[in-house]
């Protein structure tokens, strides 16, 4: 495996916004290691891939504080990040579907927090027209 990350010119890690921020120092620990090399990450490009409003790390029995000290936003390496959005969702594109276009910017908002959240139960409002309900029989 050193011999291949030694070759290694570029290292794609999607779903990364997943992964604890030690895995990433843990990386760029080993890749100057392997490559007797004191640039970040031994000189390999990183590309990392994610959406940080889906699922942060996984921590059993942990708070809230926890997770987000988790996160790669927190590691000491973050500042070193070039960060680019990407901002046509060329699924939803492609389809020419206005319901799915619709659809894919409620989600957004969702994300972005642009979408009340009731009081008393703390659950969102969804458009009917998106709901699909699915009932077991032992048939199915």
């Amino acid at each position: 495996m050193a011999t291949v990350l030694k070759q290694c010119k570029i290292i794609i890690w999607d779903e990364c916004t997943m992964a604890h921020k030690h895995s990433l120092e843990a990386l760029d620990r080993t890749l100057k290691d392997i490559k007797n090399n004191d640039k970040l990450f031994g000189g390999t490009l990183l590309l990392l891939s994610g959406d940080f409003r889906q699922t942060l790390p996984v921590i059993p029995r942990s708070t809230y504080a926890d997770e987000i000290n988790a996160c790669l936003k927190s590691s000491r390496l973050w500042r070193n990040v070039e960060k680019v959005q990407l901002t046509v969702n060329m699924r939803v594109q492609m389809l020419q579907d206005p319901s799915a276009e619709t659809f894919s910017k409620q989600l957004l908002d969702i994300g972005d927090g642009k979408v009340a959240v009731h009081e008393n139960t703390g659950c969102i409002t969804v458009s009917r027209i998106y709901i699909c309900i699915f009932i077991a029989t032992s048939d199915s």
